[in-house]
């Protein structure tokens, strides 16, 4: 994975996260609370993991065991 491919990852695991709750805010609206909870739940769980994904490999980066590559260089 290189720099370009992290921030998209970020950026998808934000937008994710950003996504879940317009579903549970619209669907409280559509369906009710309940129903628009256990929509939003994968969404947001998904999100998070991309997220914690990211910590893990951004922090085996800075102490050196697994780099993520610079296009630059």
């Amino acid at each position: 994975m290189d720099r370009s491919g992290f921030v998209k990852l970020a950026v998808i695991g934000l937008g994710l996260v950003v996504a879940s709750f317009f579903v549970r805010g619209f669907g409280q609206l559509l369906v009710g609370r309940p129903v628009a909870e256990m929509l939003q739940a994968p969404i947001i769980l998904l999100g998070f993991a991309v997220l914690v994904y990211l910590f893990v490999r951004a922090t085996l980066d800075v102490v050196g065991i697994w780099t993520i590559e610079n296009p630059d260089a």
